[in-house]
Order: C-alpha cells, then structure tokens, then sequence
C-alpha cells in the first residue's frame, strides 16, 4: 500500500476534526493509499506538543514554512484561520504538495483566484473542506434531485444559525476581525450555505442582501479563547469589524429564487445549518440537528397519502454507510470529514478532480463578497461569469 504523509496546520478546533478522521478513515475504508500522520504545526509549542500526542502526529514544527518545504510531506492540511490559507496554499502548492485546506477558501475572491491559479500551475490536487456535502442524507438530496424526483426547483431556503457570541463579554476572537476572517457569519457560515445551494440547486445569479452588528466592541481575549471558549478576558476593549448577521436573497441561473440566513445571534441553536428545496414535483427538507434524516415529499403519491416523509439515511445503500454501522445506527458531525479524507484520498489516487476544490471556492466567495458589497450599498449585485 502507497503511503502519503500528512502535515497539518492548525491544532485548534478544526485541527481534532481533520486528526480524528486521518487516523480513523483507514480502519473504516479500505484505501489504496494510507494516509501517515507525520508533523503537527502551531506557534504554540506547548499545546502543539499536547495535541499532537493525543492525536497522534509523530512530529511538531512552529514554523509552518519548513513544513511546507520538507521532501517527505506530501499532503498539506491547511486548519489555520482563513487569513492564513493564501499564503500557506500558495506556498505548498509551489512545492508541489495536495492541499486538503479548510472553508472559507480565503478573505477575498481575488486572494482565492490566487490560489486557483497556483494550484493549476502546479497541477495538484486541492479540496475546500465544506464537510456538509458529504452527509449521506445531503449526498441522498443530490440523488433525488438527480433522478428528476424534485422536477424543476423553484426556491432554496437555507440558514445557518449560532448562539456563540450573544453574551458582549465573550472576547473578541480572530472570527471577529476583519483582518483574520474576512467577514462574519456572512463568510462562516453562509459560505456553507452558499456551497450546499450550488451542490444541490447551481450557481447564483445575482445577490440582494443586508448585514447587521449589534455588538461594536468586546473585551480582547487571552491566548486560551478559543472558538467556542471565552477564556480570561480584561477590561481592554477592541471593536468588532466584521457583521454579526447577515440575509441575502438570491437568484440562481436556471431561475430559482433562494433566501440565505446567517447569525451567531439566534439562542437556542447552537449549529442550526438547514435548507429547503421546493420544486415542481416534491421538495426537500434538512437540518443538521438531526443529520440522519432527510424529510422528501413527492407528489407522486396518491393525494390521500401526500406528506413530508422522513427518510432515515442509514442504509447500507445510502452514500458511505456501507462503512459505518448496521442499518438504523446513525453517524455524526466528525463523519464527515472521514468522508472528505476518503474521497480527497482516491482523488489523489486517480487524478480526478474531487468538489468542492478551490474553483468552488473562488465561485462562492464572489456570492460572499457580492452580498456584503449589496449591504453597503443596497444594490442588486450579479455575479461574475
């Protein structure tokens, strides 16, 4: 069996959830090239040293470039924030390296053409990890949309909602920055949103949309916040520079209309990332608080059985299941990026392309971006061919 040594960049949140999948995605598939967990890189040397203990890497680097720059790395996992994925990619992809690299693709679209670019130059394989596209009841909406049962689609109606930073005490963190996330929710979490509608609907048209704050300032954090994790503020203010929601109202290329919901301001949800699909022969219903399922209503049926059905996507001949547990045993959140580590590595294996990549990146930024320049401005904006 091949092996294909990994480094990964970014030990943090996303950095677990690529190490789980790494390590385990080989025991549950059977692969043709292995994946060999080799350096753990951070500036953090302590906690660098932590994770990569508990996670199994078998080396540590501060110094990202290195990393990049070493013989024996063939796999670059980019899992820092958004604001350092340019650089990183640009670099490894220029030293020949597949790039696995996390979403948002980068802070800017002209920053994501740069990486298109690159990584066509160097003829690699690069994916943009958007791990809800690989959801077997999402991979099921796709067939279903697929095989006509849907028909013509009419409206997409997609939201993504958090509760994270509701509290003006937490601190603001690299997500709150403009410098180091592009934008809020409008980049985290829409850009989710916006993937799963090209995915399931096509590409967007043009883009309507508004933005809100509703807090300007918060306390600066200490090196122990985190994502989700306050840790020890002080009384020091910074000013929050990115939106803290964001709606957009879209029309896609074949004509459907879509509406896109974005916030860490809704309490109660904690990672409410839903859409649905209405079109002339059924519709569609998701949500991934309850991820296994997928509610499908035909109009096939006879009038006096008509009504959403939910379809438990467990089956051994639902997509990737076979791999996982006995019919009616569910997955969750971390499966999905083993799906992803899987498909990343056959795309590797045979040279296909594998989606979303980079391309796919470039496409939804320009959405991103076209929303927040609607905001500014209240204008209707299109969406570059």
């Amino acid at each position: 069996m091949k092996h294909l040594n990994v480094a990964i960049i970014g030990y943090k949140f996303m950095g677990k959830a690529h190490s789980n999948a790494w390590a385990n995605a080989p025991r549950f598939f059977d692969l043709t090239s292995k994946p060999v967990m080799k350096v753990a890189c951070g500036r953090n040397e302590g906690p660098l040293k932590e994770f990569a203990e508990r996670w199994g890497w078998q080396e540590t680097e501060t110094d990202w470039t290195k990393v990049v720059e070493r013989d024996d790395i063939d796999i670059i996992d980019i899992s820092a924030p958004p604001g350092l994925h340019r650089e990183i990619a640009l670099a490894a992809a220029k030293a020949g390296k597949h790039i696995f690299c996390e979403k948002p693709i980068a802070l800017t679209s002209g920053e994501a053409r740069e990486m298109c670019d690159a990584v066509d130059a160097a003829g690699v394989t690069h994916y943009l990890n958007h791990n809800y596209r690989r959801i077997p009841a999402v991979v099921l909406a796709r067939q279903l949309i697929d095989d006509g049962k849907i028909g013509r689609i009419f409206h997409w109606r997609g939201a993504y909602l958090q509760s994270w930073i509701v509290d003006p005490n937490f601190p603001l963190t690299w997500h709150l920055r403009a410098e180091t996330a592009g934008s809020g929710p409008q980049g985290d979490l829409n850009s989710h949103s916006v993937d799963l509608a090209r995915y399931l609907v096509g590409d967007i048209e043009s883009v309507v949309a508004m933005t809100a704050n509703f807090v300007t300032e918060r306390p600066l954090p200490d090196t122990s916040a985190g994502t989700f994790e306050a840790g020890t503020v002080g009384k020091e203010m910074g000013k929050v520079t990115v939106e803290d929601a964001a709606f957009m109202v879209t029309q896609f290329r074949n004509g459907a209309l879509g509406s896109f919901e974005a916030t860490r301001f809704a309490p109660g949800r904690k990672n409410y990332n839903s859409f649905e699909i209405y079109g002339s022969k059924g519709s569609l219903i998701f949500n991934l608080e309850r991820m296994n399922e997928l509610e499908y209503f035909s109009q096939d049926d006879p009038e006096c059985a008509q009504g959403f059905r939910t379809i438990i996507a467990t089956e051994p001949g639902h997509p990737y299941m076979a791999n996982w547990w006995p019919p009616g045993h569910t997955i969750g959140y971390e499966h999905e990026f083993h799906h992803a580590v899987v498909d990343f590595l056959s795309a590797i294996e045979t040279g296909e392309p594998i989606a979303p990549n980079f391309h796919d990146g470039l496409k939804e930024m320009q959405v991103i971006e076209a929303g927040l320049e609607s905001a500014r401005t209240g204008q209707r904006i299109q969406i570059p061919d």
